[in-house]
Order: C-alpha cells, then structure tokens, then sequence
C-alpha cells in the first residue's frame, strides 16, 4: 500500500514532464513579450541612428533566436503531455481543443515577429511605434486564455 501522497510510477514522469512543460512555455512567452518591445524601439529610431538601430537589431535577432529554442522544446514537451500521457483525450476535453487552437495562434505570431524582423532587418518595414504596442497585447491575451482553458476547463 502506498502512503498518501506518494505519486504512482507512471504520474512521477508526467510530473517532470509538466513541470518542464510549465518553465518553457514562460520562457517561451517571456521572449515573445519582449520581442515586440525591440520592435517598439526600431519603429522609433530616427533615420540617421545607424548605430542604435544595428544595436536593436542585433538584440531582436538573438532573442528570437533564443526564443525559438525555447519553444521547440515547450510544443515538444506539450504533444507528449497530450499523446503519451492522454492529458485532454477523450470526451469532455473540448477546452483542450481551444487551447491547441491557442498553441497555433502563438505559433502563427512568432512566425509573424521573425517576419517583421526580416523586415526591419531589410529597411522594409514602414508601421508605427503605435502599431508594435498594440501588436505587443495579443501573447498577453493568448497566454490568459490558454491558461484558463488549462485551468478552468470551461467545456
């Protein structure tokens, strides 16, 4: 008989693999929020700042650099959480649907950020400090949503 709250032999792996889940997907979000900060300063700089601007650049690329790397192993980590250890399968898992679509949508927009990076980086990208500051706001609501469905389980 095993003592209260002593995990079974098959939850003591889900568990790591949770908790890995769980630290790179904040990464992976951390990097995504502060990316389009970068864009923020870039849509700013005054023409003739050559230096402040390669600066920027330089910053934007490793982090997206970096926060690909992050997420590679949180989608990896999510699909076993799914596929391997059933989380969401079965009937009555629809929040986990909508939260898969929440995990496309946070793809798409980092597909979308190392495309406006290009874009900077070959002086083609002409939209407003403005327009990065509101494009900033759409991780925060992703992240809110894909955690409540996480949580809440709504349906």
């Amino acid at each position: 008989m095993r003592p209260a709250g002593v995990a079974s032999d098959y939850t003591l792996p889900m568990l790591w693999v949770k908790s890995f889940h769980i630290i790179f997907v904040a990464s992976w979000f951390a990097g995504l929020f502060y990316l389009p900060r970068i864009f923020v300063n870039l849509a700013m700089v005054e023409p003739h700042s050559d230096a402040e601007r390669a600066r920027l650049l330089l910053m934007a690329r490793k982090l997206l650099r970096f926060t690909t790397l992050l997420a590679a192993p949180a989608l990896v980590l999510g699909l076993t959480l799914w596929l391997w250890y059933g989380i969401g399968l079965g009937p009555g898992n629809g929040w986990m649907h909508a939260k898969l679509g929440i995990v496309v949508l946070v793809v798409g927009y980092h597909h979308a950020c190392a495309r406006i990076l290009r874009k900077f980086e070959a002086n083609a990208m002409h939209r407003s400090h403005v327009w990065f500051r509101w494009f900033n706001e759409a991780p925060v609501l992703m992240l809110v949503a894909a955690v409540l469905l996480v949580v809440v389980k709504p349906f």
